[in-house]
């Protein structure tokens, strides 16, 4: 029983995980796109613009390396 419960608390925080990736990707995504069409708008230089590259790139390599992981963890599991 014991370790049926570990299996489902394992599998639960995984989904977390899951999850919180999936949230920040569409986050990242969206205020991407919201800070180039403003920094257009706006004619910010472009090394302001690619700031917010940078950023967006941050966050999606974030995403990559959890997701590895929870793939990771879950293939160990099997």
């Amino acid at each position: 029983m014991s370790e049926m419960s570990n299996d489902l608390n394992r599998q639960k925080s995984l989904s977390r995980q899951a999850r919180v990736v999936s949230v920040v990707i569409a986050g990242t995504m969206i205020v991407w796109m919201l800070a180039q069409f403003i920094g257009g708008q706006l004619g910010l230089p472009t090394h302001y613009v690619f700031l917010f590259d940078l950023f967006a790139l941050a966050g999606f390599s974030w995403a990559l390396v959890v997701t590895w992981q929870i793939w990771r963890k879950r293939r160990d599991a099997e």
